[in-house]
């Protein structure tokens, strides 16, 4: 049987081989005391002893001996063919048992080094053209993988605030602070907003005008109204996690009061609002001192390039052809994760189909006792979201199928534009969060994102009108600014996923309108960490 992954050595054994403690690093970390596939004469750090030695070191003693040449070894080289294989086995197999957001982060981090291993099949190789399959076949493998760890949960301390989205974002959000600081530009608002908006877009953008190294994050979620993000602000966010910058991209239906707020009224209930009225805010686990050292183990290119086929280690042999890999098939349904049963020796092809309804639980925080709060539906619209929060969507908008799949809903019975009033709640929320903001010195735009001509039929027409005067007034009145784009692109359906939602071509193009914006005095980096 292939011996587990490294992760089943002992701690000290870990402790002798390990320097540092690396949570999972793309650098070659430090190196097992038995890499796989890799005999101990032909160690990395052996070679480069005998390299260091100066061949003629032996002779200066004797000036009179015949000097005789000495063949200093090459670098040696491992089959990333088969080292490749190891990998996406020991993968496999664990993937089989896995029902833990550790072993699922173990299965992934074996994937990747499976993948690092097969793009390292040199590009003379006949196997090349094969294992450029193989690499794609494993990506996608770890993307699930991946899923599958974001889906249980089970060490998160977050609590659910009844809306998946707003739990998510706040996770990684809280995630993205711990890794590199708060963002100097952060987006919020709605589902326009989650896709309309593009951070990475608006940093590169940024860049191009003089305005290099801002971090920006999308923290838009669907659903939210003016009290959503003045929730988010103002209560849910603590001090030092708020950004130099808000940008806020929305519309009118965010602050018609005459709506039913399904979305704020299902916060305000949620278990994570209550520990927030006493005083418990939400936080991601910090124990990394308690994290074992792991060890990963990625090719490195040898000074001498030519390619030789290595000797696979005596302990851990690898029998079978070329068409012997460890391949993933999942099929999905709404009955849980289920693995299929793997039978069959070392050398066959281990294959795993997975019935997955990606689920998985959110306990309370650490300062509570863990029960299970709430169950997360991890749907595709979560997985389209990237590391900066935002949703990338590239459908195209098009009115001639569109209706065929769905009722068109004129103006005048959509519920968000029902008993419309753009007073009430709503607007207490908006000039709360203008307030808030004034007093931290956080600059505050609001971006009337684009809809289509299809539709603004007559009511929300009407509607639209009365908001843009509005907000025109108040961003005079309270000092924040304010940028109408709604008229942007009434034409444009392939700037738009659905009437009223930008694509991601219609959010690069937001973003870079932003950017080329003069008027907007962007801030200046707080700190010199990336976030990539």
């Amino acid at each position: 049987m292939i011996r587990r992954y490294i992760a089943t050595l002992s701690t000290n054994i870990l402790k002798r081989t390990c320097a540092a403690v690396a949570a999972i690093a793309l650098t070659a970390g430090c190196s097992p005391p038995k890499p796989p596939n890799t005999a101990a004469a032909s160690s990395p750090i052996a070679s480069s002893a005998v390299l260091a030695q100066p061949p003629t070191s032996v002779l200066a003693g004797n000036p009179n001996k015949t000097k005789k040449s000495i063949s200093v070894p090459s670098c040696p080289q491992n089959d990333g063919f088969a080292e490749s294989i190891s990998f996406a086995s020991q993968a496999a197999n664990l993937a089989q048992s896995a029902n833990s957001k550790q072993e699922w982060d173990e299965v992934a981090a074996l994937w990747v080094q499976a993948v690092a291993w097969m793009q390292a099949v040199p590009p003379g190789s006949p196997r090349r053209a094969f294992a450029e399959k193989k690499v794609i076949e494993y990506m996608k493998n770890l993307v699930y993988s991946q899923q599958q760890a974001g889906a249980t949960r089970s060490q998160a301390s977050t609590v659910s605030f009844s809306s998946d989205l707003l739990d998510g974002q706040l996770e990684l959000y809280l995630s993205y602070v711990a890794a590199v600081g708060p963002p100097d530009v952060l987006i919020v608002g709605s589902s326009r907003a989650l896709q309309g908006v593009d951070p990475k877009q608006l940093k590169q953008s940024l860049a191009e005008k003089g305005r290099s190294g801002l971090k920006v994050f999308n923290f838009a979620v669907n659903g939210a109204t003016a009290q959503v993000v003045d929730f988010q602000l103002r209560r849910l966010l603590k001090p030092d996690h708020l950004p130099q910058m808000i940008v806020w991209a929305d519309g009118v239906r965010a602050f018609n009061s005459g709506r039913d707020d399904r979305t704020f009224n299902s916060i305000v209930d949620s278990e994570g609002s209550q520990l927030l009225a006493a005083g418990v805010r939400p936080q991601l686990a910090s124990d990394e001192q308690n994290v074992i050292p792991q060890c990963y183990r990625f090719p490195q290119r040898c000074a001498n390039s030519t390619f030789r086929r290595a000797q696979v280690s005596v302990d851990r042999p690898f029998r079978g052809g070329q068409d012997a890999h460890p391949t993933v098939k999942f099929m999905s349904s709404g009955t849980g994760i289920l693995p299929v049963a793997f039978r069959g020796g070392q050398d066959a092809h281990p294959t795993i189909q997975f019935l997955s309804s990606e689920t998985g639980i959110l306990p309370v925080t650490k300062n509570a006792r863990r029960t299970t709060v709430a169950i997360r539906q991890v749907s595709e619209l979560a997985d389209a979201i990237d590391s900066n929060g935002f949703m990338t969507i590239s459908g195209s908008y098009n009115p001639n199928t569109y209706y065929r799949q769905r009722a068109y809903v004129s103006g005048r019975y959509d519920r968000d534009y029902e008993d419309f009033n753009l007073g009430g709640k709503q607007a207490t929320a908006f000039n709360s969060l203008v307030a808030f903001t004034k007093t931290r010195k956080i600059p505050l735009i609001f971006v009337n994102l684009p809809l289509t001509d299809d539709y603004l039929d007559p009511t929300r027409r009407s509607a639209e009108q009365q908001f843009r005067q509005r907000m025109q007034q108040l961003s005079r009145q309270k000092g924040f600014a304010f940028r109408d784009l709604s008229q942007r692109w009434p034409n444009r359906n392939d700037y738009f996923v659905d009437p009223s939602h930008l694509n991601r071509f219609g959010a690069i193009a937001v973003s870079r309108i932003l950017a080329a914006d003069s008027s907007i005095i962007w801030p200046r980096p707080k700190s010199r960490i990336t976030d990539g």
